[in-house]
């Protein structure tokens, strides 16, 4: 009778996994497409650091993103089931959340008058602080949290309606796991490749095909980074307008014609950027605002 009941139980888990495995697999496909936007967002947030603390700020994001998920998974499945209700409101915060950010961005890279650094064979000169690099690690965890929490919606949307307790939070956690170990993996790999190409030309002297290819790595690292933080600043807007747009009433009026036209994936995209990029332009100018209320008040 117990190894009967041994046996039951071993069925039963083994069932529950080939579904995890399964739906973890359909929810892999669903975020793919905010996979590639925390890709860029991510390696944007974590380059213009020295080049030895490069692994150490990416490990300490991806940690930060684990904590994220491991806060995330457990409020979705309590939200889900006590009040489904919140989960649109509370990505619509995170969303107008990314819009700001995203607008703060440009409007520092345009509006803002850029301090004048020491010249790097300065000996004096000094590389950024540990605060410094503590505020890009807060920032780029922040923004992971937005992005988290529409990855896990998404694969909690992907469950289908029944499935156990069990088998939605292996999915989640199966995919939230997954998707941190992706990003931070590329990454990792992305703000090394300068590194690689200078020991493929160190170990080669230059010569070779091991040496083209590192002239060609150190080439292209900078201008990769510099595409990639174009890429973030934009999938800031494309994802906080997506994420606000799929919550309006009256978008299904705008996007369905849109998305009739060919190519049918880029209206669709150019009209969710562009109301994320007023959306956070507005909201930028109500934070400025209130802060200068705020601090005439305090005087």
């Amino acid at each position: 009778m117990a190894g009967f009941s041994l046996l039951a139980l071993l069925d039963d888990i083994t069932s529950i996994l080939d579904d995890v495995a399964l739906m973890t697999k359909v929810a892999a496909k669903k975020t793919a497409g905010v996979l590639g936007d925390d890709l860029a967002l991510n390696a944007q947030q974590v380059s213009g650091v020295a080049a030895e603390r490069e692994w150490p700020v990416v490990w300490a994001v991806a940690r930060g993103s684990l904590v994220n998920k491991l806060i995330l998974v457990p409020a979705a499945l309590a939200i889900s089931a006590l009040a489904p209700g919140l989960i649109g409101p509370l990505l619509m915060v995170g969303g107008a959340y990314l819009c700001l950010e995203g607008a703060e961005k440009l409007f520092h890279k345009f509006f803002h008058r850029p301090v004048p650094e020491p010249a790097a064979e300065d000996p004096g000169a000094e590389a950024p602080g540990p605060g410094q690099e503590k505020q890009k690690i807060r920032g780029a965890i922040r923004t992971d949290f937005v992005l988290s929490a529409e990855i896990i919606v998404i694969a909690l949307g992907s469950v289908p309606e029944g499935s156990s307790l069990a088998v939605r939070a292996g999915v989640l956690s199966l995919v939230g796991l997954l998707m941190t170990v992706g990003v931070y993996g590329l990454v990792g790999g992305i703000v090394k490749l300068d590194d690689l190409g200078f020991w493929l030309l160190k170990v080669s002297g230059g010569r070779g095909l091991r040496g083209r290819l590192g002239t060609g790595l150190v080439g292209a690292a900078p201008w990769l980074m510099r595409i990639l933080a174009v890429a973030g600043t934009a999938a800031m807007f494309l994802v906080g307008g997506g994420i606000l747009t799929h919550h309006l009433p009256f978008w299904p009026a705008v996007h369905d014609p849109l998305a009739a036209l060919p190519p049918t994936w880029l209206w669709p995209a150019l009209t969710q950027g562009l109301f994320g990029l007023l959306a956070g332009a507005a909201l930028a100018g109500v934070v400025g605002l209130a802060g200068r209320v705020f601090k005439r008040a305090g005087r």
